[in-house]
């Protein structure tokens, strides 16, 4: 039987490993770490988180929820370890990073019909390829893919928030709450005063960066570092991720309290988040940032509550890379002029870990029926994952840039006027679309 050669052991790449060695087809799994590292990963486990923790809402009447809900639907592996390895984290499913990875691992190591061949590749393999080398490609592959499809790839950049120890906060400021005491109170939250809040920003508007490049210089609008969000506004971080509405502190009034429970207690608050099994670490929400560790350390000092923080994790920018998929890529994630050559994760312009699981399983799924000679699946937009890849593969893009799962890119439908208006009934309609449609095609596969 001939070999599938993987390139790349993130979440894309490991969801298709486990997926086509688990339907019994031999797998070749490369991947570079330890032997070379990325600048962002840690360790050398597959399908690290090196960003945040969570993988965004369970409901599934928000994009990211019901994108988890088709991929577990069609086989997902990788859902199925994060939530073995999840923590507490209000309505998200967030994960222990380290146990996720080791699970992951261990699947793959004791997989038997998974080779796994740690070294950088610089050409692409012959025969059937899976390249899912994820954001931080190496430079070599990078120049291999554009003098393969003669066009350039793009590079945007992402930033990775700092993550402290939860026995270094001081809980005489900071306190535990959800907003508007909807579901489990898993957040740490650190409240700010006015007076507090501008310490802050001035700190974090004047603090000094790592100097970008030139053309470094772009960032994904959905990962913004938290100096440049802070840069468009005294007030965009109060109405961001430090936004303090629905946020109280009940250990400062009774719960009877109506009146003083509906007001605004705080002026902004920082939002921390367990990221691991222990709840011994916890990272700080939406402060991936570029500061310097010496600045970081100064900013993340002077929010209430953290003044004695040991800060476990600074935050980092790193090269994000991906390819023009629109003119590289069929719906099918397989390259338009070399058919036994797939694509997935986040090479291919998606963001985010749901993101890049679900293209590694589609990915696999087309692979397994290319090999069976078999029509290769080319979804909808009906579901969140056909509306993902047909995003990505849209021949009239003038600027290609990368996206996540959004209702914004899902097709439209027929429905009356009121229920457009109203966007929980209007998702629930979209919802049920999808789900019929996966689930019919589960039935298919």
């Amino acid at each position: 039987m001939e070999k599938i050669n993987i390139v790349g052991g993130g979440l894309a790449g490991s969801e298709a490993a486990l997926y086509l060695a688990n339907k019994g087809y031999k797998v070749r799994l490369y991947e570079m770490r330890p032997k070379k590292q990325t600048g962002a990963h840690t360790g050398s486990d597959f399908a690290e988180f090196v960003c945040s923790n969570s993988l965004g809402s369970i409901a599934t009447t928000s994009a990211s929820g019901l994108l988890k809900h088709e991929i577990e639907t069609l086989g997902s592996n990788l859902i199925r370890f994060a939530k073995e390895h999840s923590v507490p984290s209000g309505n998200s499913l967030s994960i222990d990073r380290f146990g996720f990875s080791s699970a992951v691992t261990k699947a793959i190591k004791n997989n038997q019909s998974i080779e796994i061949i740690n070294k950088e590749v610089d050409k692409i393999p012959d025969g059937i390829t899976l390249l899912a080398t994820g954001p931080l490609t190496s430079a070599l592959l990078c120049e291999e893919i554009k003098k393969t499809f003669g066009e350039e790839h793009f590079s945007f950049f992402d930033a990775i928030a700092p993550i402290v120890k939860k026995d270094s906060i001081d809980f005489n400021k900071a306190f535990y709450a959800a907003r508007w005491n909807k579901g489990e109170a898993d957040f740490i939250n650190c409240p700010m005063t006015k007076e507090e809040y501008e310490k802050f920003y001035e700190i974090l508007v004047n603090a000094e960066t790592i100097e970008l490049k030139k053309f470094e210089a772009k960032y994904f609008e959905g990962c913004m570092p938290v100096e440049a969000m802070a840069k468009r506004g005294i007030d965009t971080l109060r109405f961001g991720p430090m936004k303090p509405v629905g946020l109280f502190d009940r250990r400062k009034f009774t719960p009877e309290d109506e009146t003083r429970f509906k007001k605004q207690q705080f002026y902004a608050v920082v939002q921390l988040r367990q990221d691991d099994k222990e709840a011994n670490l916890y990272n700080l929400v939406g402060f991936q940032t570029n500061l310097k560790w010496g600045e970081q350390k100064r900013l993340i000092k002077s929010i209430p509550g953290l003044e004695n923080a040991e800060i476990t994790r600074y935050g980092v920018m790193h090269a994000n890379t991906f390819i023009n998929s629109p003119k590289i890529l069929n719906k099918t994630l397989q390259a338009k002029n070399r058919p036994e050559l797939f694509f997935a994760g986040q090479l291919t312009g998606v963001e985010g870990y749901n993101e890049s699981i679900a293209t590694g399983l589609l990915a696999a799924i087309n692979i397994e029926r290319y090999l069976c000679n078999k029509p290769l699946l080319e979804l909808k937009a009906k579901c969140m994952l056909g509306a993902l890849v047909n995003y990505i593969t849209y021949p009239e893009h003038k600027n290609f840039q990368p996206i996540n799962s959004n209702w914004g890119i899902i097709e439209d439908m027929e429905m009356p006027r009121h229920v457009r208006k109203n966007k929980e009934e209007k998702n629930t309609l979209y919802l049920n679309r999808a789900i019929e449609y996966i689930n019919n095609l589960k039935n298919m596969l």
